[in-house]
């Protein structure tokens, strides 16, 4: 049932989305279950990992419309959660229901530093209304997004067919690895079945991620990211660790 409402309310997230759905990419673990209905998916017979919030990246220059995000998601009963000292605080964007475990958080690319003269926190802003967050390497998974479809026919409930963006593979493994050594124990567990379940998802196709990496993902690197992505492979995913051990599957299943 939570599962299903879940859908619901992601299904509710992308109406109030409607018109930005052409320039948000829907990223984290919503991307890591939308991977699933993409063309060049190959069938897995587990199911994703279910999550209870919704990442969305946002360009920070996102064009002004005459509605705004934030007005959207209160007309459908969302509610704005804020949090921290930040100015602006970050927020939440929690389903107003008796099970409000479904939220939405908006992140948007961090460029330069965090910390500003003074000693200013520079980490959040508003973009069309809703506060968002800024994290380092974010601009990966708003370049290139691949797309979906989704629908009532393949179980969510729509009005009708919409288009949603997702990272392609390549910048969503290659981010999944920037950020590894910033994360949480629990955090990494999870970052490393996300990498895991989206090469199985693609593996019939490793060609194409090969070509968004080569054409697109590794021209934008800095040297020194081109060079942590190298050696993340002999570093992080050479044995099980205990980070791998943390939490298996089966629980992550139940928790994420």
């Amino acid at each position: 049932m939570a599962v299903q409402s879940n859908v619901e309310y992601f299904a509710r997230l992308v109406d109030a989305l409607e018109p930005w759905l052409d320039q948000v990419v829907i990223i984290g673990g919503w991307a890591h279950r939308l991977y699933r209905l993409h063309p060049l998916a190959q069938p897995i017979e587990y199911e994703p990992l279910g999550t209870f919030d919704t990442d969305i990246a946002v360009p920070l220059d996102l064009p002004a419309t005459g509605e705004q995000i934030r007005a959207r998601l209160l007309e459908r009963n969302f509610r704005e959660e804020l949090m921290g000292d930040m100015q602006p605080p970050a927020a939440h964007y929690r389903v107003e229901t008796g099970d409000n475990s479904f939220y939405a958080e908006f992140l948007t690319p961090l460029e330069g530093s965090a910390i500003k003269r003074g000693g200013r926190r520079d980490v959040t802003a508003r973009v069309s209304g809703v506060s968002v967050q800024k994290l380092r390497y974010l601009e990966l998974l708003l370049q290139n997004p691949w797309d979906v479809m989704i629908a009532p026919a393949v179980g969510y409930p729509t009005p009708d067919v919409r288009r949603i963006l997702i990272p392609n593979p390549a910048s969503f493994i290659i981010q999944k690895i920037l950020i590894h050594e910033k994360r949480d124990r629990d955090r990494r567990a999870k970052d490393i079945l996300y990498i895991h379940d989206t090469l199985e998802t693609f593996g019939g196709n490793f060609p194409a991620i090969r070509e968004h990496w080569q054409t697109n993902v590794r021209p934008a690197l800095h040297a020194k990211a081109a060079r942590v992505v190298k050696r993340a492979a002999e570093e992080y995913f050479h044995e099980v660790n205990d980070t791998i051990r943390t939490r298996p599957r089966a629980s992550l299943q139940a928790g994420a």
